[in-house]
Formats: C-alpha cells, structure tokens, sequence
C-alpha cells in the first residue's frame, strides 16, 4: 500500500472510532476520506478484526454487545436513518406508530416499519426485517419533527376518528410552536383534516366564552 493510502486508511479508522457504539452507518459517512477501494478495504479489515460488524447490505456498527445475549444491540430507527440519508432520502415513522406514540391506539407493528421519500423495499438486518414504505410528499410534511408525526397519525386515523378530543390530545402533546406549525400547513391535507380542526378552534372559542 501506497504511503497515501495508508494515510487514508489511517483517516478511516479514526473517523469510524469517533462513532459512537452501536451508531450504525454506511459508507457515505467517510466517503470524503479516500477513494472507494480505500474506503472497502478499510472496512474489510475492521470486519474481519471484529472492530465493526456488517449489519446489512452497505450498513455498519461499532459493535455495543449485549452483556446477556452477546448480540449487537441496535436500533432499527438508527439503521433506517442511515440507509435513507445515504440514498439522500427522507424518510419517518408511519401514522400507526405516530398515533401509538401519541396515545392514540395500541396497536404495535409486527416488524420496524418507516415510510420513505425514495423506492420500497425491505432491508434485512441481522434476524430482523425493515420495511421501507414510498409515500407522498404531503405525508412527509415536516418528517422527523412532532408536527409531522402528528399529520401522519391524524391521516393515519382517518375523518371518521380525528375528533375535537383527538386534535386536544395532539395540542396538549405538541405544544404551542409544533401545533401552530401543523395548523399552517393543513392546507395541503385533506379537506377533511381542516374541517376537523376548524371544528375544533369553533369549539375552543366556545368554550372561552362560556
């Protein structure tokens, strides 16, 4: 190896050590730090030493083991977060689990599901199986903030479940910023989705002038 590739291999293995234990990444995370044949063989090296671990196709970790089980512990949200930011995608939640982190409904997801700006397709990591829906645009409104998450769980339960009580429960979990934000892009949404909250402000009004 070339004295310029061992300086790259040596920028490679330092950058990768700043990453936190079991922060998966691919190689889009160092791509700026030597050539693809740099980059590949470095990687080998680290895999075949046990510093990293292959965790998908193009995806890796510093292995954080499970002290019981001896597994890598990794977290699917963290995992899809770097396959769509390679792919320069957006990606977010789906309005089921939205609507169970707001307390809406308690139905959990039989495999990590997110929904994504680029292609469907499912990724397997270890034992376990992501799934990558494609969206709309609209769905993606304001991805990876509480205002998005909101949109995907009112669109989620659909004109029939979104009540005043619902949109309350949201605000009160949003707060005043994330629900003035969401209130200003309805009207991109469903017609539906802005009567329901026209609905709710007529109520609001009402109340505060009893």
């Amino acid at each position: 190896m070339s004295t310029r590739g061992i300086s790259a291999a040596m920028e490679i293995r330092n950058r990768i050590e700043r990453k936190n234990l079991g922060e998966p990444f691919t190689p889009a995370f160092i791509s700026h730090l030597g050539t693809r044949a740099n980059i590949d063989q470095a990687l080998s090296r680290m895999v075949k030493t046990g510093e990293l671990e292959r965790v998908a196709r193009g995806v890796y970790v510093r292995p954080l083991k499970n002290r019981y089980t001896g597994k890598t512990i990794l977290e699917p949200a963290k995992v899809a977060q770097a396959i769509a930011s390679e792919k320069m995608h957006t990606f977010s939640i789906t309005g089921a689990e939205a609507a169970r982190r707001f307390g809406l409904t308690t139905q959990m997801p039989t495999r990590p599901v997110f929904l994504t700006s680029g292609k469907s397709r499912l990724i397997q990591v270890g034992g376990h199986t992501i799934e990558f829906r494609h969206t709309t645009a609209s769905y993606m409104a304001f991805a990876g903030r509480p205002a998005g998450d909101a949109v995907l769980a009112l669109l989620y339960l659909g004109q029939k479940l979104v009540t005043t009580q619902v949109i309350a429960q949201i605000k009160r979990a949003l707060g005043f910023e994330e629900f003035e934000l969401l209130k200003n892009a309805l009207g991109v949404f469903p017609s539906w989705l802005c009567e329901s909250f026209y609905k709710f402000e007529m109520t609001q009004i009402a109340l505060q002038s009893v």
